[in-house]
């Protein structure tokens, strides 16, 4: 691994993604793209966007924060005390005979966009500043060795798959928003097809362990998002990494298709439990 301003240049890596084949295919079965980084650079314009969204409408206290972040269960606000919320109320019917309350619907009562909506938001503009910096880097390398279908489907699925933990773990009732479970998933499948190509991935681990002892320390930061992220993110690259070259597409597919059913599965399990 190579040191870059935020994430990492894996030279073997990407000497394994510039690899020519007869049938204009990556190492690992996708198709080839004359613009490796378009796929990062739409998820970044889509992310830009959320944010402008949020800026425009209220920034800190705009509704679209309510309807975007992941609340695993509803809760009554206090409009006169933004930052407070009735702890004793827990349905929208009683949240409505509340003077100054404002319900905000969680997953569990319906709002089930928010399980990916979520890591498109962000609020501070350091949070989406990393974010998107960190996909910059990490994004095209990945898109480059697994073609643009795959790379996408990487990042899609490692945020859903921080998500179901954070739905699982965090507080019923706060919010969590961001797309650093899909930065995470990104660094997990870097790390995946780093050994897989043989290169040296110490630092790489150097690197997670830092954001590790970050996400640990510094108050605010959902670890339960960045570790299912890093964990789905692992998983997906080892289906696309590690299937036989025969079959490979299907494999792949069936491998993937397994990942989003249990990431559905545990998310359907936490909603029967909070129902």
């Amino acid at each position: 691994m190579r040191d870059a301003a935020v994430g990492f240049h894996c030279p073997s890596c990407v000497a394994e993604g510039a690899k020519t084949t007869r049938s204009a295919k990556t190492a690992y079965g996708g198709a080839r793209t004359a613009n490796p980084g378009l796929t990062s650079m739409v998820l970044i314009g889509t992310n830009l966007a959320v944010w402008l969204m949020i800026v425009a409408t209220g920034w800190r206290e705009s509704r679209l924060v309510d309807r975007l972040a992941l609340i695993p269960q509803g809760r009554c606000d206090s409009i006169d005390q933004p930052d407070r919320y009735y702890t004793t109320v827990s349905s929208e019917r009683v949240c409505d005979q509340v003077p100054d309350g404002r319900w905000v619907g969680g997953v569990a009562e319906g709002s089930y966009w928010e399980l990916l909506t979520n890591a498109f938001a962000h609020v501070e503009l350091w949070h989406i500043g990393f974010n998107m910096v960190a996909l910059w880097f990490l994004g095209p390398q990945l898109e480059m060795v697994l073609g643009r279908a795959r790379f996408l489907a990487l990042y899609l699925l490692s945020a859903l798959s921080g998500s179901a933990l954070v739905y699982w773990l965090a507080d019923e009732s706060r919010g969590t928003l961001g797309a650093s479970a899909a930065i995470f998933g990104l660094l997990g499948a870097l790390l995946v097809v780093a050994y897989k190509v043989g290169g040296d991935v110490r630092t790489l681990l150097m690197w997670l362990g830092l954001n590790v002892v970050i996400t640990l320390t510094i108050p605010n930061i959902s670890w339960q998002g960045h570790l299912g992220g890093f964990v789905g993110g692992f998983l997906v690259a080892g289906v696309l990494v590690y299937a036989p070259r025969q079959r490979r597409t299907t494999l792949q597919v069936a491998g993937l298709s397994v990942i989003g059913v249990l990431i559905v599965a545990a998310m359907a399990a936490r909603t029967a439990v909070l129902a």
